[in-house]
């Protein structure tokens, strides 16, 4: 399943690279409760799932974090794509490895993306 959410921003994809650090995740999604250990591009965190191992990577345009210990296999990824020299959309992409799921979960991770899309408008360009 995906789940899809996007905020116009002047956030360029670099500056979102510097600024999305595993240690800075609870400040940006309200889903995350809490990190609890940052060791730079791995950590684990406390969210509404539960308590999970996250991996961080750089990838074209933005970042992909994953939770390598989850049983639905979820993923989110964050990425700009510029529309103008000024904007562009950030777009947050979230899946997980089933082509369906229970209402309440589904209604978790919707939950989430829009966690993102919220924290995500309060961070600044340069």
């Amino acid at each position: 399943m995906e789940f899809y959410r996007e905020l116009t921003t002047a956030v360029d994809a670099g500056h979102l690279q510097r600024c999305l650090t595993i240690g800075s995740l609870a400040r940006y999604c309200g889903s995350i409760d809490r990190v609890l250990v940052d060791d730079s591009e791995q950590g684990e965190i406390y969210c509404l799932w539960g308590q999970f191992r996250v991996n961080r990577e750089r990838i074209r345009n933005g970042l992909r974090f994953t939770l390598p210990d989850c049983p639905n296999a979820l993923v989110w990824t964050l990425t700009v794509h510029s529309q103008t020299r000024v904007e562009g959309q950030l777009r947050i992409h979230c899946t997980i490895n089933q082509p369906d799921h229970d209402p309440d979960f589904i209604e978790s991770i919707e939950q989430f993306v829009s966690d993102w899309q919220r924290g995500l408008a309060r961070l600044e360009a340069f």
